[in-house]
């Protein structure tokens, strides 16, 4: 599809956590028609319904999956249920946006990404963090060397809840921090160790910390939690020349920017560094916020008529997958460092 008078028909399964915000999104966008919404509660249906008059319901998925009303679908259900619906939309020849993660397994994923390779399919997983107006223009300024190289990374995302039955906190919340690491460094990590602690239920770790080793002598760690009096998303980055620090709950001033570090003089006569700390100027840039799910929605109405690959495309999410995979066999061990397997 290139033409933008054709309308692009979207068909949206699950009208659950992130299915109505889908719905509200594509539902306000020129030359796009939300033709159907399914899902497994006949409440929710009534509900989406009531929200989007005219839009038709069901409870069988195929009637999206198989319809030849609909050009898009969105997969927005339980992780346990989205490599069975993407593989049914993909080979039906539909363009997908799924919610993270892609699969449960690094192999259902990959067998995703080539099956939408194959098809001549956009795949797109719904990373949204990536479509954050913060990340973004991290991005923009360390694909320009503004912070020089890159050292570390150090990432927290804590709150108290929600709580999830199914899977951790590491799983759950440090999926976010992996693909912001991944798009940010624009490369994937080569190992990981994880630790956490299971404090509600048995084996579904409340709490968990990340390290992850990327090319380049550059780690990154993450701290989750959904145990904690606080609700924190924050990340900073420490380069050899600057250094940044992200606060995702401050709207105002999301980014700033430190002039400051440490820079080793070698004294001859002594035969021994000296470091000397920098302390520059802070600057806070302005950064025009917009919500990134709309955002995310946008870019996947444009994927769907440009062909373009998107940002959060399907071989970003089986990244982040097959770090998630190596994190739980280093939790299982009590920490020790596992190895990435590569894409």
């Amino acid at each position: 599809m290139s033409s933008s008078s054709t309308p692009v028909r979207v068909g949206v399964i699950g009208f659950g956590q992130w299915g109505p915000n889908h719905v509200r999104n594509f539902s306000t966008m020129d030359g796009v028609e939300v033709i159907r919404v399914c899902d497994g509660s006949e409440a929710r249906l009534k509900a989406a319904q009531k929200f989007l008059r005219g839009v038709a319901v069901t409870t069988d998925a195929s009637q999206i999956t198989q319809a030849a009303d609909i050009d898009a679908v969105v997969v927005a259900t339980p992780t346990s249920t989205h490599y069975a619906l993407v593989k049914a939309a993909l080979e039906a020849g539909k363009d997908v946006l799924c919610e993270k993660p892609l699969a449960q397994t690094g192999a259902q994923c990959r067998e995703l990404a080539d099956l939408a390779a194959k098809h001549g399919r956009i795949l797109m997983v719904g990373h949204v963090f990536l479509y954050n107006s913060g990340v973004l223009h991290l991005k923009t300024d360390l694909d320009r060397g503004e912070l020089g190289r890159v050292y570390y990374m150090d990432a927290v995302r804590t709150n108290l809840g929600p709580v999830r039955k199914d899977v951790g906190a590491i799983y759950d919340l440090a999926s976010h921090d992996i693909s912001i690491f991944n798009f940010l460094l624009g490369t994937q990590p080569i190992e990981v160790s994880a630790t956490g602690q299971s404090v509600l239920l048995s084996g579904i770790e409340d709490v968990g910390f990340l390290t992850l080793y990327y090319p380049g002598n550059i780690v990154c760690h993450a701290h989750t939690s959904w145990l904690n009096p606080r609700k924190v998303r924050q990340l900073t980055i420490v380069g050899d020349q600057k250094m940044a620090m992200w606060d995702d709950m401050n709207n105002l001033e999301p980014i700033r920017y430190y002039d400051k570090g440490v820079t080793a003089d070698h004294y001859t006569s002594f035969g021994e560094f000296q470091m000397i700390l920098r302390d520059g100027q802070i600057t806070i840039p302005k950064v025009k916020m917009s919500e990134p799910l709309q955002k995310q929605d946008s870019e996947f109405i444009a994927s769907v008529r440009t062909r373009r690959t998107p940002i959060s495309d399907a071989r970003l999410g089986l990244a982040v997958v097959l770090v998630m995979e190596a994190a739980m066999e280093s939790l299982k061990n009590h920490g020790r460092a596992a190895k990435i397997a590569p894409l």
